[in-house]
């Protein structure tokens, strides 16, 4: 069993904001979280968040939208809301 603490972060479209904070944990704390995120209705990705993550160094281009259903029964040490 992992010592990661488990991250969700929410938010309605699971298009930029909560991929976007998703790729900042990953990437600055990868190593301590095991990060997630998911919308109410999600819609997919947007580009214009790849492209700015892109800047960043950081590549979200293979994530996809996620419905919050996906994780139902699933325990998270911290859910996020954005």
């Amino acid at each position: 069993m992992s010592d990661k603490k488990r991250v969700l972060i929410l938010c309605t479209g699971n298009s930029a904001r909560s991929q976007m904070a998703e790729g900042l944990l990953r990437h600055g704390a990868g190593e301590r979280f095991a990060v997630e995120s998911a919308g109410t209705k999600p819609g997919g990705v947007r580009p214009e968040a790849i492209a700015v993550m892109r800047e960043l160094g950081i590549d979200i281009s293979a994530h996809r939208s996620k419905h919050v259903d996906e994780f139902e029964g699933q325990e998270f040490d911290y859910v996020i809301t954005v």
